[in-house]
C-alpha cells in the first residue's frame, strides 16, 4: 500500500497556476491566498506520475488515440463504485465537461429555446446558454433549515409554462453540495419524460459523494431517459487532472450521440491531449488508494471548517455538504452588503474565495471555498478570515 502525504506543501506559485499566478490579472491583490478555483494542492496518484513519465522518456507526442482497455477502466470504475454497466458505443471523448455542456446546448437545442438550471449553479451554466444565444430558465433550488431542496412545483411550471426544452442538471451539486437522492432524480426524470425535456448531467464530482450520501448515476436512476440524456464524466477533479483536458462523456441514444458527435465536428475537435488519455486509463486503472486516502483528508478538512467556524467565526454559516470538495459558506450573519462582504474577503481577509453571485443573483451572501489543499492552507485562510471580521468589530 502507498501512503500518500496530503499535508505536504508543494509551491504552485510561478508554474502558470491559474490558482496561483493570475490574482493581478484577474482582478485581485497580488497577496491574496487562493481557495477558489476547483483544483487541488495534492499531486496526482503515483501510478498516474509513472505513467506520464513513461510517456514523456518516448518522447513523441503525436495524434493519440485509446483501445479498448481504456474503456475497460472506465467501465470497471463505473461498475464497481455506481453499480453502473455503460456501453463502450455510449463513449464520447471532450477535452472538457464544459466543452460537453456547449455542445449539448447546440445539439439539442436551437436559438431562442429555453434550456433551464437550479441556481445557485456552477457558472459556465450560465454561460453556455447565453453565449449560444438561448434562453435562461431558472428553477432556483430551496434553502430550508440549512439544507438544499429541489422545488418540484416551481421545475414543472417552469418547465411547462417556458417551453423548456433543455434541462442542465448538476449531480452532485456544485456549490451547495447536494448529492441528489436517487428518489429526487427519480422525479426530476419523471417530469422530464412527462414534458419531453432532454437532460444533460453534469456529474463531475460523483467520485466526492460522502458515504453516508451514496452518489445515484442519472441514467441508472432513470432508464426511461437514456434516450434523450447526456451524462458528463471526467477524471479532472477526481484525480487532479483538469490540465491534461480529458473528459469521458456517455451518450445512449444513438439519435442524440449522431448530433452531439456532429456539433464536436463542427467546432473542428478531434484527438484529445496524448498524455490526458495516458493519465485517464492510469487514474481509472490504479488510482483508487489514492483517492481513498485523498477523501479521508477532505473530510477532515471539512472537520478543521465545521469546528473553526463554531469556536470561532459563528456569525459564519456552512451549509452542510453531502459531497464535492466545495464548502457553502452563508455570511448574511455578519450584516454586510454583497459588496461589503466581497471587499472583506478580498482585501482585509486577503482571500481569493469565488463570490455567491457568480452562481446566481441571489447569492451574494455566499462565499464558495475549496478544501483541495493542506491543513496548514486551510487554518491560515481561516485566521485571515477570523483576523479581518474581528478588524471589522474592533
Amino acid at each position: 500500500m502507498t501512503t500518500y502525504n496530503f499535508d505536504r506543501e508543494i509551491d504552485r506559485k510561478k508554474t502558470n497556476s491559474l490558482k496561483y499566478d493570475f490574482a493581478v490579472e484577474r482582478g485581485r491583490d497580488v497577496d491574496v491566498l487562493p481557495l477558489w478555483v476547483a483544483d487541488m494542492d495534492f499531486q496526482a496518484p503515483k501510478p498516474v506520475l509513472d505513467a506520464l513519465q513513461n510517456a514523456v522518456s518516448h518522447g513523441i507526442f503525436g495524434y493519440s488515440e485509446v483501445k479498448g482497455e481504456y474503456f475497460d477502466a472506465l467501465y470497471r470504475w463505473f461498475d464497481s463504485r455506481f453499480d453502473w454497466q455503460p456501453k463502450s458505443e455510449w463513449l464520447v471523448k471532450t477535452p472538457g465537461v464544459v466543452f460537453a455542456l456547449a455542445m449539448a446546448v447546440r445539439a439539442l437545442t436551437k436559438e431562442g429555446d429555453s434550456v433551464l438550471i437550479q441556481p445557485p449553479v456552477y457558472y459556465p451554466f450560465f454561460e453556455v446558454i447565453r453565449d449560444n444565444n438561448r434562453k435562461i430558465v431558472e428553477s432556483p433550488l430551496l434553502l430550508t433549515d440549512g439544507h438544499y431542496e429541489i422545488d418540484f412545483d416551481d421545475l414543472e411550471e417552469k418547465i411547462a409554462s417556458q417551453n423548456v426544452k433543455l434541462f442542465l442538471l448538476c449531480s452532485p451539486h456544485n456549490p451547495v453540495g447536494r448529492v441528489w437522492t436517487k428518489e429526487e432524480l427519480q422525479k426530476l426524470g419523471e417530469l422530464c419524460d412527462r414534458y419531453h425535456v432532454f437532460v444533460v448531467a453534469d456529474e463531475i464530482h460523483c467520485d466526492f459523494a460522502f458515504p453516508e450520501h451514496p452518489h445515484t448515476i442519472f441514467a441508472k436512476a432513470c432508464p426511461q431517459l437514456e434516450e434523450k440524456m447526456i451524462l458528463c464524466t471526467a477524471p479532472s477533479k477526481t484525480f487532479n487532472l483538469a490540465g491534461l483536458q480529458v473528459s469521458n462523456i456517455w451518450v445512449p441514444g444513438k439519435e442524440v450521440r449522431d448530433r452531439f458527435k456532429a456539433e464536436i465536428n463542427a467546432a473542428g475537435y478531434s484527438q484529445l491531449n496524448a498524455l490526458g488519455l495516458i493519465a485517464c486509463q492510469a487514474a481509472y486503472e490504479n488510482g483508487g488508494e489514492w483517492l481513498e486516502q485523498c477523501q479521508a483528508y477532505l473530510r477532515e478538512n471539512l472537520k478543521v471548517l465545521r469546528s473553526f467556524l463554531k469556536e470561532r467565526l459563528p456569525k459564519i454559516r456552512l451549509i452542510e455538504p453531502e459531497g464535492t470538495y466545495f464548502a457553502w459558506l452563508d455570511c448574511s450573519g455578519l450584516g454586510l452588503s454583497d459588496t461589503a462582504l466581497e471587499n472583506l474577503i478580498a482585501h482585509q481577509a486577503k482571500l481569493w474565495l469565488d463570490g455567491g453571485s457568480v452562481f446566481g443573483k441571489k447569492s451574494g451572501q455566499f462565499e464558495r471555498i475549496v478544501l483541495a489543499c493542506t491543513k496548514k492552507t486551510l487554518l491560515q485562510a481561516l485566521t485571515q478570515l477570523e483576523a479581518a471580521c474581528r478588524g471589522r468589530n474592533s
